[in-house]
């Protein structure tokens, strides 16, 4: 049974339960409907400006947003009540992207449960580490565990998940996350480097060489990574590019973005959805040309994404 550490909460922020053999915290804020799900991905963008997080912070998943930044959140998680209906959040990206963060605080103001997919693995490998996983037993053992804990995920709902960054490769394991909704954080591969750099690399598997320039090496491995990953994260239903926040807000870091910031991105995401979906319904019941269907869509996108 996990810690409740491990899922990144306290006793008091919550209560404890135990729900499919697994240990899990549930917030009391705001419940969550969902439309239809969308199949495409999105580029999203948010017009607001935060403060520089540190990359240990963002590594260890812990993070206390401003007042006013909670308030923006709690009102955007309200808002987007029609629109999940109670299914899972799927968080997948690049290591060190973000996503335990992330998925802490999306949990909390949707009053959903939060779980780490490494930390499940964990858990049904008698509480061995990820990287004592892979020397021991290696990476196809890891990754057939890491379909386990998603196959049993998918049957339960009201949960943010942050998965493994290779969790992607597997098309066994998009059925299952397609259950749900997945949104991808993506990261540019320079800032990944340097956030796992300054933290280190000893819990990083995939990461470990020999004695050298750690941030060129971890640079150069990352790149790779992503070059075989990139197209499996595009599986995603949106994608949340740091990059792309960045440029909108006329900042030279991405690091200058707040684990809040890109949480209400995603929140961006599910509204602009549900919306999407009220005018698609609308246009069903309506007998209009199809090329002006499709012009009257395009406006509607183009303008929820300034």
């Amino acid at each position: 049974m996990l810690h409740s550490q491990k899922l990144g909460r306290t006793e008091s922020d919550g209560s404890l339960l135990k729900f499919g053999g697994f240990k899990e915290h549930v917030f009391v804020s705001s419940k969550l409907r969902l439309a239809r799900p969308s199949t495409r991905t999105a580029s999203l963008l948010v017009a607001c400006s935060r403060n520089n997080v540190p990359a240990s912070t963002l590594e260890s998943g812990s993070f206390q947003a401003p007042i006013d930044e909670k308030l923006i959140l709690k009102i955007k998680s309200q808002e987007i009540e029609p629109c999940l209906s109670g299914r899972c959040i799927y968080l997948v990206g690049m290591m060190g992207s973000g996503k335990t963060t992330v998925g802490k605080i999306l949990s909390h103001v949707l009053s959903y449960s939060f779980f780490d997919s490494d930390a499940l693995v964990e858990e049904e490998v008698d509480g061995t580490s990820v990287a004592d996983i892979f020397k021991q037993y290696g990476e196809p053992f890891f990754r057939n565990k890491e379909t386990e804990v998603l196959q049993k995920l998918s049957m339960m709902r009201r949960h943010v998940i942050s998965t493994g960054g290779g969790a992607v490769v597997r098309p066994i394991n998009w059925k299952y996350m397609h259950k749900g909704i997945s949104v991808w954080l993506d990261v540019p591969v320079e800032a990944l480097a340097q956030r796992i750099t300054a933290v280190g690399t000893d819990s990083r598997p995939l990461l470990h060489y020999e004695a050298g320039d750690a941030y060129t090496k971890t640079f150069m491995r990352l790149s790779a990574l992503f070059e075989e990953r990139s197209e499996a994260y595009a599986n995603a239903n949106a994608r949340v590019s740091l990059e792309n926040m960045a440029a909108k807000l006329g900042r030279s870091d991405v690091s200058d973005l707040s684990p809040t910031t890109i949480a209400m991105e995603v929140c961006h995401f599910f509204l602009k959805q549900s919306l999407l979906n009220f005018i698609l319904f609308a246009l069903d019941q309506l007998t209009f040309p199809k090329a002006k269907i499709v012009s009257t869509f395009c406006i509607i996108d183009t303008y929820l994404c300034l």
